[in-house]
């Protein structure tokens, strides 16, 4: 049983980070270098270790093992976020220095929400046992859900404006474009909503979604509150330094959700066999107990980093994930570039463009079987002629002295 003063010493913790987060790095309006993001990610990822270590001695091996089991499957599918914000700033063109608030709002609304699910959760399960044959279906049909071959047709303007965001633009009066991270701004003298808050509102509504995927996994390996609670918060923090860290690559980690179906699948079998084990419902041997095999917590933690190992590997020599990541990329750079509002500070808008040049050269060395299933290829080539005019226009200005504004 943890004591009231340790939740309140963790929970002070964790907003002190994420204080510290706001006022040292979000604050003031930037794009984080990757160096910048690289330190920091790692920072966060020893301090959750740090604190693993520190459960492990002071509340034994068992809670330790729980912890990290934890924390390993919800930063996985952390990752996973990750995709859907990319792709709802892409859609919504959010600014490059705007970005880190956005990731913040979403990290926070993420724990609000995932901490009032992880107390209702335990409520139900405490209970109402037979809550864990629920949970188990519910991740096996997730797993599932998750092997289904996606539309790569779908635009992601599309999978970002959903039906809040639709009725948001009918009801208020919305502008088209951003006004620094303000939420609303004034037009002809009247106020309006900015797209940066339905940006907020798309974050927030994808937050609450995956919250139902990522409590009943958890709950999966551990019904100890505390371990829950600890390890999905800290799975959240460093989110955002990851977000730029792993830009340009995240599309490279092609069986991910084949890996995250597995982990997934993995867990929904254990709360089964716990439910089966723990049996009271009258009509599943008569509302006895099953006497059946269950999956230990160090076997859960070996088989989850194992899988990882493997989904992560398989993506990076893949020829698939390659070819992939390069017109993914070439596309995201490309439009980058073009959008003269995206990135105003020239250094950035240098590296945007030598990670164009290097995805295109990349794309053009592509097989024929890859080349051949990319959509409007000739489109793509020629906003790199344009986006190369530019470049060589800026490049001879600044020769002359003169940088375009």
């Amino acid at each position: 049983m943890v004591s009231t003063t340790v939740w309140v010493a963790t929970i002070a913790l964790i907003a002190g980070l994420l204080a510290f987060d706001f006022f040292f790095h979000v604050r003031q309006a930037h794009t984080p270098t990757l160096k910048e993001a690289a330190i920091w990610s790692s920072i966060y990822v020893g301090i959750a270790i740090l604190f693993g270590v520190g459960v492990h001695f002071i509340g034994g091996s068992d809670m330790g093992g729980e912890y990290f089991a934890g924390y390993i499957t919800e930063k996985a599918l952390s990752v996973d976020n990750l995709f859907v914000f990319l792709i709802i700033i892409t859609a919504f063109k959010v600014p490059a220095a705007d970005q880190q608030k956005v990731l913040l709002f979403g990290i926070v609304f993420a724990l609000i929400a995932r901490s009032g699910m992880i107390f209702v959760g335990a409520a139900l399960i405490n209970t109402f046992s037979w809550m864990f044959y629920i949970f188990g279906l519910f991740l096996i049909l997730t797993a599932g859900k998750l092997l289904k071959p996606e539309n790569e047709d779908e635009d992601d303007t599309d999978q970002a404006n959903n039906f809040i965001i639709r009725a948001a633009k009918k009801v208020l009066h919305t502008t088209d474009y951003y006004d620094g991270d303000k939420l609303f701004t004034r037009v002809d003298g009247k106020r309006a909503m900015t797209p940066m808050l339905l940006v907020m509102v798309a974050i927030g509504g994808t937050d609450i979604l995956f919250a139902l995927d990522s409590i009943p996994a958890i709950f999966g390996l551990t019904q100890n509150t505390y371990i829950v609670f600890t390890a999905t918060a800290f799975s959240l923090m460093g989110l955002r330094q990851l977000y730029f860290l792993l830009d340009g690559l995240l599309d490279r980690l092609v069986y991910l959700s084949f890996g995250l179906a597995a982990i997934l699948g993995l867990i929904g079998i254990k709360l089964i066999l716990h439910a089966l084990h723990e049996n009271n419902v009258p009509f599943i041997n008569e509302g006895e107990p099953v006497p059946v095999w269950e999956i230990t917590t160090t076997l859960s933690l070996s088989l989850i980093l194992g899988i990882l190992a493997v989904t992560i590997i398989a993506s990076l020599v893949s020829p698939k994930g390659k070819a992939l990541t390069a017109v993914k990329n070439a596309r995201r750079f490309v439009d980058r570039y073009l959008d003269l509002d995206y990135e105003t500070d020239p250094r950035f808008r240098e590296i945007t463009y030598a990670r164009l040049v290097r995805s295109v050269a990349t794309l053009r060395l592509l097989p024929d079987k890859y080349r051949d299933e990319i959509n409007n290829e000739k489109e793509l080539l020629a906003k790199f002629e344009r986006a190369k005019g530019i470049h060589d226009e800026a490049t001879s200005n600044t020769d002359n002295g003169r940088y375009p504004a």
